[in-house]
């Protein structure tokens, strides 16, 4: 039976729109079907992996089985990219307000000119209105069985759910990951916000300390600095966004600081406890014990896989608590008949690596392919502003791996559009292996940078190098022409001094 939705958190605080949310993706008066005799495919979990497998199978004329204990559309939709993209979008325009005097334009935001409230139901309407493309009736429409509640395997080849038993002759695990709690004495006790709370939130708070450096840290500490909070982030690393280009997440660290952020890096938060006054954090910076005073804690620290109660081990998947449902290149588990896709299986968690996943699971799993995961080149993109994104190898990996390679760099100053646009900060850097033109991967911080990158990514998929890249032409203005800049440094850095010689020779006879 779908679970009541006072349980549901995500959909806190409950007016039209995430009423709205809740009868699309986990309908209470939603009855599960019967049956069928055997599902060539049941899959387990309703986030982005879940939905594309069962709708790309049963597309193709599979009988699908789709289980769902929370609400469809995972983390994506309802405590992921959509609900954070909406706030982002928000705090940008703030800023645009009060940078409008650089443009000549009057307009003053006034210190209370942020109206949270109005922010967040902003963003529960939209989520709402995206919500019916992952919605339940929906994919029973498009011929898929939906069933909500909690599944667990009853063997190698079934799965039970509200009392009913699935037969299946292949089946995926993707049930995602929830964020992860540090062990921080008094923690629990402060109430805690993660990326499945932040968002029910209906106060600005005043003050807010973020736990964790990475992505979602990032993101929502510009953003509620943007906002008007006091932001404080405590980063226990040397800088933030540790996996990315240090020159790059360097961009991004210094936009924090001009927004107003507070970096504490090189630092634990080691203690916390509520007063009469918010919540003390005790913080430790080599012997240096310090505290802070918030309203409420954002912790973004990681995540942890959904492991729990699924019955793998009956199923004989083999697991690991910390890295999730282990699987081979072809995404299939222990068991043969079982495959896994998304956050649950891939260091990758993001929401198009859990599509792309999701498609080589139909093909392996139904039509005997033999698609690889390592093959995939998977971008990503931090949203702050300037945006980070990245695909492939970076100098630091391929140092580590002794990769040889050349790298090739332009500033966004360069640009002509990013300087008449006032985004004149970052750069574009491409790795390429050495002594060819052969990208082997990139990085873009800039406004926009997530859509920058794909013109990279689809250069490393398709094998189209720089030599390519250089000599394709790109709209003026745009801020894609850093990609074409920096394919010309490539050709410039061709011409030796040998070439030059034989080129001048070449001149001469030519006259």
């Amino acid at each position: 039976m779908p679970r009541p939705v006072e349980e549901i958190v995500e959909a806190s605080p409950l007016d039209r729109h995430n009423s709205r949310l809740v009868s699309n993706t986990h309908p209470q008066d939603w009855e599960n079907p019967k049956p069928a005799d055997r599902y060539h495919l049941v899959v387990i979990g309703a986030g982005t992996a879940g939905l594309v497998t069962a709708i790309g199978a049963a597309g193709l004329g599979a009988r699908v089985a789709l289980v769902e204990r929370n609400l469809m559309g995972g983390d994506c939709l309802n405590s992921g990219c959509v609900p954070s993209k909406a706030l982002l979008r928000a705090a940008r325009a703030a800023v645009a307000v009060r940078e409008a005097e650089d443009f000549g334009i009057r307009a003053r935001l006034d210190p209370n000119g942020v109206d949270f409230p109005r922010v967040m139901e902003r963003m529960r309407r939209l989520r709402a209105q995206i919500s019916v493309h992952d919605s339940a009736r929906r994919f029973r429409d498009l011929g898929v069985d939906v069933y909500l509640g909690q599944a667990r395997f009853a063997g190698r080849r079934s799965v039970v759910v509200d009392g009913s038993t699935l037969k299946f002759s292949k089946a995926c695990i993707a049930t995602g990951t929830r964020a992860a709690l540090p062990p921080i004495g008094g923690l629990h006790d402060v109430g805690p916000l993660t990326n499945e709370t932040i968002f029910t939130l209906t106060k600005l708070p005043d003050r807010l300390g973020v736990i964790g450096g990475g992505p979602i840290g990032v993101e929502m500490a510009q953003c509620f600095a943007r906002f008007g909070s006091q932001v404080t982030m405590i980063e226990s690393a040397a800088g933030i966004l540790v996996r990315e280009d240090r020159d790059a997440a360097g961009v991004v660290e210094r936009s924090l600081l001009r927004d107003g952020v507070h970096l504490k890096c090189d630092a634990m938060a080691t203690r916390m406890r509520m007063d009469e006054d918010g919540t003390v954090i005790s913080v430790q910076s080599g012997t240096e014990i310090s505290r802070i005073r918030v309203d409420r804690v954002l912790v973004a620290t990681g995540r942890v896989p959904n492991v729990d109660g699924l019955g793998l081990n009956r199923a004989g998947v083999r697991f690991d608590p910390r890295r999730g449902v282990l699987v081979d290149d072809r995404l299939r588990t222990s068991n043969p008949r079982v495959y896994a896709a998304g956050d649950i299986c891939s260091e990758f968690k993001f929401t198009h690596a859990a599509d792309a996943m999701a498609r080589i699971v139909i093909r392996n799993s139904l039509f005997f392919g033999k698609s690889r995961a390592s093959a995939l080149k998977i971008p990503w993109c931090t949203y702050t502003d300037p945006e980070l994104a990245r695909v492939g190898l970076n100098e630091r990996e391929a140092k580590g791996g002794n990769f040889a390679i050349d790298t090739y760099r332009t500033k966004m100053s360069s640009v002509d559009r990013a300087v008449l646009d006032g985004d004149s900060g970052g750069f574009v850097k491409i790795h390429c292996r050495r002594g060819t033109d052969a990208i082997v991967g990139a990085t873009v911080v800039a406004r926009h940078a997530g859509e920058m990158i794909s013109e990279l990514t689809t250069a490393m998929t398709s094998g189209i190098g720089l030599e390519d890249l250089s000599s394709t032409i790109h709209p003026y203005p745009t801020r894609a022409e850093a990609i074409r800049k920096t394919a010309d440094a490539y050709q410039r850095a061709r011409l030796t001094p040998g070439v030059r010689k034989f080129l001048k020779l070449l001149l001469r006879f030519s006259g």
